[in-house]
């Protein structure tokens, strides 16, 4: 009777250890989806020209922006370059590898938390080969030194943004800060 008891308490042991690895897997699996989501973007395809935007276009350019903002805050947390292919080309490219590698050389690095992007499309080139837009981004920016947080602020940014398609994808050709204007 005693064996049996032990062994049904070992039973009942390992069932809860089991269970409680099943819901510690499951968290972190929820934290890692999390932080791997692609921020929000709204885009207002309303006063574009000359040509208007398809809505399959508008869906794609908002997905493809979201996405450009995920791995460029990666790659400058990670301070890896070659993330930056997948979104990026041209000036904006060249601006952010020149950014990875000053970090690289100093130690201290820019970290983003993206709260979303608010973008006005302004021109489409009757090509199809170009679209401007203007991005409202909330953001909360670290600057760390190390693993250390020197700076930390809460930001309101405005850009000015040159996407053109390329294979499969719309890719960020220049990202540029302009003063913010107030709605």
């Amino acid at each position: 009777m005693r064996k049996l008891a032990i062994t049904i308490l070992r039973r009942l042991i390992l069932l809860l250890a089991a269970g409680l690895v099943i819901v510690c897997f499951s968290f972190l699996q929820s934290q890692i989806h999390a932080a791997s989501e692609a921020p929000k973007v709204d885009l207002n395809p309303d006063n574009v020209g000359p040509r208007a935007i398809e809505e399959l276009t508008s869906k794609t350019i908002a997905r493809d922006y979201a996405n450009s903002w995920k791995t460029m805050a990666e790659a400058l947390d990670k301070n890896r370059v070659d993330l930056l292919d997948g979104y990026f080309t041209g000036f904006a490219k060249d601006k952010l590898t020149q950014l990875i590698a000053q970090q690289k050389q100093t130690g201290v690095r820019i970290r983003y938390d993206d709260r979303g992007h608010k973008l006005d499309a302004l021109f489409y080139s009757p090509s199809g080969d170009a679209m401007q837009l203007r991005d409202r981004a909330q953001l909360g920016i670290e600057i760390l030194d190390g693993g250390k947080v020197i700076h930390n602020e809460e930001a309101n940014m405005q850009y000015l943004v040159l996407m053109t398609p390329g294979a499969d994808r719309w890719l960020v050709r220049d990202l540029v800060t302009t003063p913010e204007v107030k709605p």
